[in-house]
């Protein structure tokens, strides 16, 4: 697509790994019950006043909102990491389209709004090794669209914005940010029923219906 492409960063949850919504609407109510919580409050708390705080930071200073004994907060770590675990598994062709990057010459990265515990368990993953830069929002304190996200992904790579595309299922208003930046942004459009209660927005630019059809743009 442009010659002075040098770096290609993606997106991680409904765009590389599929967030395993089935299995954690299951765990939900223990998690809650840990916690303290009602299954109601626990959505309330967990996507609400706790969401900015578990992807910026360490989720112990979640845990320490609640008045949790040391065994009952282990349960809650050990809850949430198993199914993180199960989601962390890559999309057919999202393996494949980012090696065949690689095989271009192009530097791969990753940027991705997530809790503690996906950089705590990526080392086990299959997804290891396969970039060249990693930014986890819950490391760096920083979420998708702050502009510094980015740019701390671009750093690490050593390219330009202009030398960089995004590739990302378009939450977190995480393609404008990117391309506010000057990177070059690419929608992947998800199945409606692979996001349950949300809904993709509404994007002008660049879209792609598959990761492999990203190899067709570079």
């Amino acid at each position: 697509m442009t010659r002075s492409l040098r770096a290609v960063v993606f997106d991680l949850w409904n765009t590389i790994a599929k967030w395993p919504h089935a299995e954690w609407a299951e765990i939900q109510p223990r998690v809650a019950e840990r916690l303290g919580l009602s299954p109601e409050e626990f959505s309330e708390r967990w996507y609400g006043e706790l969401a900015h705080m578990r992807e910026t930071g360490p989720i112990s200073a979640v845990l320490e909102q609640f008045d949790l004994s040391p065994e009952a907060a282990e349960d809650v770590l050990e809850l949430r990491g198993a199914v993180t675990r199960q989601g962390l598994v890559p999309v057919p062709g999202a393996a494949e389209t980012i090696a065949a990057l690689r095989e271009r010459g192009l530097k791969t990265g990753l940027i991705t709004v997530c809790s503690e515990d996906v950089p705590r368990l990526w080392a086990e993953t299959d997804f290891h090794g396969l970039f060249d830069a990693e930014v986890f929002s819950a490391s760096v304190g920083l979420r998708k669209p702050d502009p510094r996200i980015y740019r701390l992904a671009l750093d690490e790579l050593g390219v330009e914005p202009a030398e960089a595309m995004f590739v990302g299922d378009g939450a977190n208003d995480e393609l404008g940010g990117a391309e506010r930046v000057g990177m070059t942004a690419v929608m992947l459009e998800v199945p409606p029923e692979e996001l349950p209660g949300e809904v993709q927005p509404d994007w002008p630019g660049l879209r792609i219906k598959a990761l492999p059809e990203l190899l067709g743009l570079v």
